[in-house]
């Protein structure tokens, strides 16, 4: 009991953190970059956009949505994309709420699926394999943005512009190492092995087991081998898809309000955004992906009333609008249930009377 509510506590505050970081992002704006912004020039730029504008952005956010069905489907055989919807929706909602959400969206997500018919096993890979790919995505991304601004000449340092390659490089080569140790069992027998030796290296008190740390890569391969290479394809087409259109969605927060910086500073803030949304202070990284936008929006030489709009609107559509959609799918998926459940009662058969 005294962890249920030391849990929903930390979840209140970590919403009630969230509301006051927006609420003062204004002044926080201030405090990283020293721009003075007013919440009345924000409204102005909310003010000022077309319905069209608006309608674009909405039909972005559902394509991102079902662009990332594809993720879903190629990893858990068997699944529709209306499935993937409605348990992406109602995962997203439970995460966006909790700072460390992603226990309680494994749970609902055992529980959907368990509904639909799928047994554990499949599952508990599905997982893993989402979880894998995201990471996997999420260290390309900040590759990505470094080189779009090395491609667009926007790192005018010639020493900052050698350790940016070399860092974009470093990154990729991991995300590729990694990768290889998922689809090749030989790759995953070396990277295992040179694991174990460095944790060797570590000091007995803290070094784990033998047993815990022989081949953890191997169980994890194991585990998720057979989808990775029949759906690999799928997965990783379903994740570009994804972000492509939530960087456009981005785009046209920075063009709705008139911060677009260029095609390659709004893809390295894009990729910052994404990182950002990993702080577990607040669900999502709530306020602290907003504050972080705005400031390199206005590094970029963008208005800051302009810069700081754009990013509390990029938030609304990663975000924020996850939460409503997200209890509607539940709903639905609950009520469907039940209504399921009912039927199957009145068609089940009545023991015969005794007279």
């Amino acid at each position: 009991m005294r962890s249920k509510w030391v849990k929903a506590g930390l979840s209140v505050a970590s919403l009630a953190l969230a509301v006051l970081l927006v609420v003062f992002l204004p002044q926080i704006v201030h405090g990283l970059t020293g721009a003075n912004v007013s919440w009345r020039e924000i409204g102005a730029q909310f003010s000022a956009m077309s319905w069209p504008t608006i309608l674009l952005m909405a039909a972005l956010w559902l394509a991102s949505l079902y662009a990332y069905t594809f993720v879903m489907t190629s990893a858990l055989p068997g699944l529709t994309h209306p499935q993937a919807l409605t348990l992406n929706a109602a995962g997203s909602a439970v995460s966006n709420l909790l700072p460390f959400g992603g226990a309680a969206g494994l749970a609902l997500t055992f529980g959907m699926t368990k509904g639909w018919g799928f047994a554990t096993r499949p599952v508990v890979v599905y997982a893993v394999v989402t979880g894998v790919w995201n990471t996997l995505f999420r260290f390309i991304l900040p590759a990505v943005g470094i080189i779009a601004l090395l491609v667009a000449g926007r790192i005018p340092d010639q020493r900052v512009v050698s350790a940016a390659w070399g860092g974009a490089i470093s990154i990729l080569v991991l995300v590729v190492v990694l990768a290889s140790a998922l689809y090749w069992e030989r790759a995953a027998v070396v990277l295992g092995r040179l694991l174990d030796g460095l944790l060797r290296l570590l000091p007995r008190r803290v070094r784990p087991s033998e047993h815990a740390a022989s081949g953890a890569i191997q169980r994890l391969r194991a585990d998720t081998a057979e989808i990775v290479r029949r759906r690999s394809l799928g997965l990783s087409l379903g994740m570009i898809g994804f972000l492509g259109l939530q960087c456009l969605i981005m785009a046209s927060c920075l063009v709705a309000t008139g911060a677009y910086p260029g095609p390659a500073e709004t893809v390295a803030v894009f990729a910052v955004s994404r990182v950002l949304t990993s702080a577990l202070i607040t669900p999502s990284g709530a306020g602290i992906m907003e504050g972080g936008t705005a400031s390199l929006l206005i590094a970029f030489g963008q208005p800051p009333s302009s810069a700081t709009a754009a990013a509390i609107l990029f938030g609304f559509w990663t975000y924020t609008i996850e939460i409503p959609w997200g209890g509607l799918a539940l709903g639905a998926w609950s009520l469907l249930r039940r209504r399921e459940s009912a039927s199957g009662d009145r068609r089940s058969p009545q023991p015969a009377s005794r007279g």
